[in-house]
C-alpha cells in the first residue's frame, strides 16, 4: 500500500491537540487493513524529518445517531492510530495557515 492510502486524515480534536502539545503524540485515521509497521513507514515517508517511537492502534466501532425523530443513520467504524514521536520532533498538520 502507498503511504497516502495508509494515512487517511489527521484527527483534530481538543484531546488530540493536547496530546500533540504536551505528549508529542499525533492521532490519525488510517486504513482498516494497515498494521503498525505500515503506519510507521507511512508517517516517516510523509514527514521525513521525524522518527516514530511508538504506535497505538484502536478500531473504533460503528455508531447509530438520529437525524430526525424516527430516522436513524449509521456512522461507519474506522481505525485510529496514535503515533508517538521522539522528543524534539513535531509535525505541521496545517502548513501555511
Amino acid at each position: 500500500m502507498h503511504w497516502r492510502e495508509v494515512i487517511r486524515r489527521p484527527m483534530v480534536t481538543e484531546k488530540s491537540n493536547f496530546q500533540a502539545d504536551y505528549l508529542n503524540q499525533y492521532s490519525f485515521v488510517v486504513d482498516r487493513r494497515a498494521n503498525k509497521m505500515q503506519i510507521k513507514q507511512a508517517v516517516e515517508l510523509a514527514w521525513p524529518d521525524v522518527t516514530v517511537e511508538k504506535i497505538r492502534v484502536a478500531n473504533m466501532p460503528a455508531k447509530r445517531s438520529r437525524v430526525y425523530r424516527k430516522m436513524s443513520v449509521r456512522k461507519s467504524g474506522y481505525k485510529k492510530a496514535i503515533v508517538t514521536l521522539s522528543p524534539g520532533d513535531t509535525i505541521d498538520l496545517f502548513e501555511g495557515v
